[in-house]
């Protein structure tokens, strides 16, 4: 073991519906291409050209409940009468192996994994918490009804689901505002990188 050798990275990304997550994290791996993305479990079905374990791993509501039971969820929530979760195994096995693993989930699990971090000193010591937000809801909307592909009752839904995550920033280490995609994409990329540098991942103590 050299004595710069890291524990990995958790990072924690939310951001809601329509404000541009995965074309800005799509954009950053592009300079960060070791950055590895954690694989939640859901109870949706697939959509076209999604395969399981690849963008998900699609469970029955069945198997999703029977791992919250076993207790192998990090966290988990539901969303729109849909199930997701994040596998410890999908998470922790890879901090140790000093890899930087992002995961894209909603403030209820941004929620649950702070108060797992308060509990669990080799989780706190690696995860960092970032928020993607919209330059305002005004321009969010506008986005959302761009896409062309929600009813009205399902865009004030998102709309409304958008104001209650926005609402809890105060839970995040950092918010990026995504109004220009490479300036944001600049600033994000920033951020992860300095999370390699933090102290609390060193594996030993220095300088003694």
């Amino acid at each position: 073991m050299n004595e710069f050798e890291r524990y990995g990275n958790l990072i924690v990304i939310s951001g809601p519906s329509g404000v541009g997550k995965s074309t800005l994290v799509n954009r950053v791996r592009q300079e960060l291409p070791d950055l590895q993305f954690s694989i939640s479990c859901t109870t949706r079905s697939p959509r076209p050209g999604e395969m399981h374990g690849r963008e998900y791993y699609f469970l029955t509501p069945e198997e999703f409940e029977a791992k919250v039971q076993a207790g192998e969820f990090l966290e988990y929530a539901g969303i729109f009468s849909r199930r997701y979760g994040t596998l410890k195994s999908e998470v922790l096995s890879r901090l140790e192996k000093g890899e930087q693993v992002l995961l894209d989930i909603d403030v209820q699990g941004a929620k649950q994994i702070r108060a797992a971090a308060e509990k669990s000193p080799e989780l706190a010591r690696s995860v960092r918490f970032v928020l993607i937000a919209p330059p305002s809801l005004e321009t969010l909307e506008q986005r959302l009804r761009g896409r062309g592909s929600e009813t009205e009752e399902q865009l004030q839904l998102r709309l409304g689901a958008a104001k209650a995550e926005l609402s809890n920033y105060k839970i995040y280490d950092y918010i990026v505002v995504n109004d220009d995609l490479e300036r944001a994409a600049g600033e994000l990329t920033a951020v992860l990188r300095s999370f390699r540098n933090l102290t609390s991942t060193l594996k030993k103590e220095l300088f003694q």
